[in-house]
């Protein structure tokens, strides 16, 4: 079995300047902050976040915004991050904000394959310019594409060696959708166990779309 199971720093050396990362997490609840932290400390450059928000200035990908470590974030709101306004009102980063239940469609789609899937979410706003429209049953939708990154980052309340993962509460938001959206995917175990501890039945996502595992300390 190939041994999965990391360091955070030999982690944090997978996030490259340049590169597009997903973070999961809510406010920065079920983020992995131990992930943040040390790619804080390697002040990787010039990324693109795709992330339901950007936390707060001193939680989350927040600190990573303070840190101005990014080019461009998507995101579904900034609101509780003074420091991304700050960054976008001055053209220092790129914001792209999208409707939360688009964002987390876009995932998906990017994890599963497909090529995009049209919504009504957006008509009649800001949203809808510069995207393609179609009429079906006489209604006007938007086409939104995919979104895949370079780099996952994960959190799992527990992970077994295989990378078989278990989501608790907040850790269920983005972190399921985007372990299938990404070329290479590391997760942040509160717990890690051998395989065979987790029931498969209660597996909620395979261990198949993980490629490195972290902590296990919690």
């Amino acid at each position: 079995m190939i041994n999965k199971i990391i360091s955070i720093n030999e982690a944090a050396d997978k996030v490259k300047d340049g590169m597009t990362i997903m973070v999961g997490g809510f406010l920065a609840n079920g983020t992995p902050e131990d992930l943040i932290d040390a790619l804080v400390v390697k002040n990787v450059k010039n990324l693109t976040l795709i992330c339901n928000d950007t936390g707060f200035p001193d939680r989350g990908v927040g600190k990573m915004v303070v840190a101005k470590q990014f080019k461009k974030m998507i995101a579904s709101h900034v609101g509780t991050n003074p420091e991304t306004a700050n960054q976008m009102n001055s053209g220092e980063t790129e914001v792209c904000l999208v409707p939360q239940g688009s964002l987390a469609e876009k995932v998906r789609c990017g994890g599963t394959g497909l090529g995009g899937f049209y919504t009504p979410t957006g008509i009649g706003t800001e949203v809808e310019e510069g995207k393609e429209k179609k009429v079906i049953d006489g209604k006007e939708y938007i086409l939104e594409l995919p979104l895949r990154a370079d780099v996952a980052l994960l959190r799992a309340k527990i992970v077994d060696k295989k990378g078989n993962m278990i989501f608790t509460k907040s850790c269920k938001n983005f972190n399921p959708l985007m372990a299938m959206a990404a070329d290479v995917v590391i997760v942040q175990a509160d717990k890690i166990v051998e395989v065979g501890e987790i029931d498969p039945e209660d597996v909620m996502s395979s261990g198949i779309f993980v490629d490195y595992i972290v902590g296990g300390d919690k």
